[in-house]
Order: C-alpha cells, then sequence, then structure tokens
C-alpha cells in the first residue's frame, strides 16, 4: 500500500532535577533494547541529545526528533519528571503523542533507585489538561521496561492514523444521491481534523475520463484486472472501459492532490453515472482500495475518513457496506443456531454492490448490478465484483459528523460467519454480540447513516484510542448484556 505514512516514534526521556539523572538514561536504554529484541527497531528513535529537566532541554530534544524525521513522539518518565518542560515537549511537538512512565525495578532498590514515575504521571495528566495538550495515555500507562515496548508498539496503529488524518486530502466528485441524505454531512468538522477536502461536480470526471480515451497504458490495466479476474472474468467487455476510468482516478489524484500525502475519494455511482459512463465503478474503486487509497460510493465521505482511519490502522484493505439485511430465519436455523453462539438478533448482512476487494472475498466474479438494472439497461450496469466476504474476525466502525456539526463515532467488534448467503453482491453473514441493542441504541438512536466501515481484524482498541485522541466524546460501542444504554428501556 503506497497510500499510507511510515511511523518513526522519538523517545525522549525526561528527569525532574531533584532526581537521579542516571533512572532516566538507564530507564530510558533498557527501554529501547526491550523494544528491539521484540519489535522492529527501525519504528523507534532513541534522543541522545539529553535528558528533558528544563525548557532548553526540551527545545534540544524537540530539534533533535525532528531532524531524526520523527513525526510520533514518546515521552518516558524515567522518574517523576519535569510537569512543565515534558508538556511544552507535548504542545511543541507536530504530531501524535503518547506518555509513559517506568515502574520500580526492584525491591532491593527503593532509596536511590525509587523513581516516583507513578506519581510524576498524575501531575503530567494535569498539566496537559492544563495547557489543552492532546496525548495518549494508555490504559495503564506505567509498566517496566518490556511492558513500556509494548505500550509504544500498541502506540504504532493509533500514531499512524493522526498522522495519515493530518496529511489527507478527500476528493469528491458530485452531491449524494437522491434519497440518500443520510451519507450527506457537514465538512467543517473534516477542517477541524485537519482533513481538506476538494468537492468536484461529475460533469469534470466525466471530461476527464473522455479524455483518456485511447490511452496507451489502458492495455496493461485490462491485462493486470483479467489476471486478478481469473475465472471471474465473465463482462470481459467492459474491462477497457473500467481501466479507462482507473487511469483517470490515478491521474485526477496525483494532478488535485495538491501539498497533501494522502488521499481518500468518495465517488458518484449512480442514478446517472451507468447512463453516462456506460458502467458501474465499483470494481475499480475496490481494486483502488486494495492499493490504500479509500474509494467510497455513494459520495459518501465520512465514509472514505473512516475507511482511510481503518486502513491506517491496520495496514490492511478494509471495505464500506451496507448494514444491510436480517438473516432468514430458516437460514439462521438451518446454518448458525447449533453451530455459533450468536443470536438470530446478533446476527444480520452486510452488503454493497461490489466494491469489497478482490482479497477479502472467498471467490469473486464480474457482473452487472442487479438493483440497477431493474431500472436500467442491464449493459450500463456492469462492473460489480460480487461474492460472498472471507469469513473471520472484523471491526465495524464509523467516525461520523452530525447534522449540527457534531463529531460521533461507534467501534464494534464480531466476525463473518463461513455461511453461504446465497445473495449478490460483496456480502457476508455478520456477527456482533449484542447487535440487536446496538442497532437500536447507537445506530438508530444516534442517526448513523446506513454504511460502515468493515477492517478485517479486530481493531476496537486502536480505533477507539484515535476517536479519543481526535476528541470525539460520544463513541458508541456494543455494550455487553448487564450494561444498559442511555436510551435503554430497564423493563424490556
Amino acid at each position: 500500500m503506497n497510500n499510507l505514512p511510515v511511523v518513526k516514534v522519538g523517545i525522549v526521556a525526561v528527569s525532574r532535577d531533584c532526581f537521579p539523572e542516571s533512572l532516566s538514561v538507564n530507564r530510558r536504554k533498557a527501554l529501547v533494547e526491550a523494544y528491539a529484541d521484540k519489535y522492529d527497531k527501525a519504528n523507534i528513535y532513541e534522543c541522545p541529545v539529553c535528558i528533558v529537566e528544563s525548557e532548553i532541554h526540551m527545545v534540544q530534544a524537540l530539534e533533535d526528533v525532528k531532524a531524526a524525521g520523527c513525526n510520533a513522539l514518546v515521552v518516558y518518565l524515567g522518574n517523576f519528571g519535569p510537569e512543565i518542560s515534558e508538556t511544552l515537549l507535548a504542545k511543541h511537538f507536530d504530531g501524535p503523542v503518547m506518555f509513559i512512565a517506568a515502574a520500580e525495578e526492584t525491591g532491593d532498590n527503593l532509596t536511590q533507585g525509587r523513581g516516583d514515575a507513578y506519581c510524576g504521571m498524575l501531575n503530567a495528566s494535569y498539566n496537559l489538561k492544563l495547557r489543552n495538550v492532546k496525548a495518549y495515555i494508555p490504559e495503564y500507562p506505567v509498566g517496566t521496561a518490556a511492558e513500556c515496548a509494548d505500550m509504544i508498539e500498541e502506540f504504532l496503529p493509533i500514531a499512524r492514523a493522526l498522522v495519515g488524518l493530518s496529511d489527507l486530502k478527500i476528493i469528491s466528485f458530485g452531491p449524494r444521491p437522491l434519497n440518500f441524505l443520510a451519507c450527506n454531512a457537514p465538512i467543517k468538522q473534516l477542517y477541524n481534523l485537519g482533513v481538506e477536502i476538494e468537492e468536484n461536480s461529475e460533469l469534470d470526471l466525466f471530461a476527464a475520463f473522455n479524455s483518456h480515451a485511447g490511452d496507451p497504458r489502458i492495455l496493461e490495466v485490462v491485462k493486470d484486472m483479467e489476471a486478478e479476474l481469473g475465472g471471474g472474468n465473465l463482462k470481459p467487455e467492459i474491462l477497457p472501459k473500467l481501466a479507462q476510468y482507473e487511469l483517470t482516478l490515478l491521474d485526477w489524484i496525483e494532478e488535485h492532490r495538491g501539498y497533501r500525502k494522502y488521499v481518500a475519494i468518495a465517488g458518484k455511482c449512480w442514478p446517472a453515472f451507468q447512463t453516462q459512463f456506460g458502467f458501474v465503478p465499483c470494481y475499480v474503486n475496490s481494486r483502488l482500495t486494495g492499493r490504500g487509497i479509500p474509494v467510497s460510493c455513494e459520495v459518501d465521505i465520512y465514509g472514505a475518513l473512516s475507511e482511510f482511519i481503518g486502513t491506517c490502522v491496520s495496514q490492511d484493505i478494509v471495505t464500506l457496506l451496507d448494514i444491510n439485511n436480517t438473516v432468514p430465519d430458516d437460514m439462521y436455523a438451518s446454518d448458525i443456531k447449533d453451530s455459533y453462539d450468536y443470536a438470530h438478533q446478533e446476527t444480520f448482512m452486510g452488503f454493497h454492490c461490489g466494491n469489497t476487494n478482490s482479497k477479502k472475498l472467498s471467490s469473486c466474479s464480474m457482473k452487472y448490478q442487479m438493483i440497477m438494472a431493474r431500472a436500467l439497461p442491464e449493459e450500463v450496469t456492469q462492473g460489480t465484483l460480487e461474492g460472498d466476504i472471507v469469513p473471520g474476525d472484523i471491526t465495524f466502525f464509523r467516525l461520523q459528523s452530525t447534522a449540527d456539526n457534531q463529531l460521533k463515532a461507534y467501534v464494534a467488534q464480531g466476525e463473518v460467519l463461513p455461511v453461504a448467503t446465497r445473495s449478490f453482491g460483496g456480502v457476508g453473514i455478520f456477527a456482533i454480540p449484542e447487535m440487536g441493542r446496538f442497532y437500536r441504541h447507537v445506530l438508530i438512536e444516534k442517526g448513523y447513516p446506513h454504511h460502515g466501515a468493515v477492517a478485517f481484524g479486530h481493531y476496537g482498541k486502536a480505533l477507539f484510542e484515535v476517536f479519543k485522541y481526535l476528541g470525539v466524546e460520544d463513541i458508541g460501542f456494543n455494550q455487553p448484556k448487564g450494561m444498559l444504554y442511555p436510551t435503554e428501556n430497564p423493563f424490556a
């Protein structure tokens, strides 16, 4: 994937001047060694210039980690720490910051060897709030060298998403389709997040597509599509047009990314798209998403944003699906009830026309879009990639702006069951614990649209922390039994 940031974390140790500096020096060295023993040392940089005890040291450390190319920072309390200098360090660093602290090492050295970082973390957190400085603090931020190394590794996907958002441009084409107000949301919060957006007309895209007619690169892209589809290449006649469209989007990205490093697209796909372009863009959307360039359908801007966050966190392909339909009673009884530990209301079918990448489908084939073909000639609805979604762990999530411009999010972990869907499109049978209650008291109650981003794995912990860091106060999740939602009837 070539559309994701590479995170390099600078580790800066701090020390309160009334504590032995050697505590922070030695504990920093032990931390770096512990990380190198377990993980890729290329991910971190040990700031050797100084142990930060003063504001002058803080400036020196900032200059050093910047020169080393660090785009994320770990402030490591080897002892109590200087609350002013260490929080100024976080304030002036241009990127995500984590605070962690050293646990005491041995019961044989609790006089000169006691660092009190457990106490210092309290002062650090107070000063961060005093200065309105954002920082990631793990659930339990005090640990041994090995435990702190694990905390840094868990920080990487969080930092990657935050760095990516700070340099992201979302390119959209056209307004939301008629009767899709649910995907329409104010763009003000994008700017608050540091995300740029470029909104374009469908006519601009159509003109660019037409200018790519006869592009000499089309044949090469068609061959790549044929290799990907294999025996599922059921509509070979449409591939040249799809290749032309793919090149149109890729060239548009390069010509319009401006000063931004990363791009996501919110594309139009109906109702006029098919009749004018002569196909549906689903397969092309799936291919770009497979390269780390999420392309949402139906001009779902916050869907594209969510997909990009999931791509950064997982470093894997994501997809965008409708939270679509219930599992029929007979299918639940025959295929799920006695085989999996899920109640009927904990299952549902996630679907979209054909935008899920081939690597995330058990098998795939190129087809026409059945729903659209009910109102249009079938030949202009070709271009979907259909198949059952691969079984395994998933995380359903979304970051959304409400109509009154408030950011909110949800995260729910579950799985795709290895059960044949017997349906069409890119589709899977999903199971999420307590989904019925989550559906009612988060998705419905809080007005979320039907689109949800899907990451293939359990990434709820990192996504939850990303949303917290971004300042999202309302983060819904699938609450377990016995934990009532605010709007849930306790007598139900």
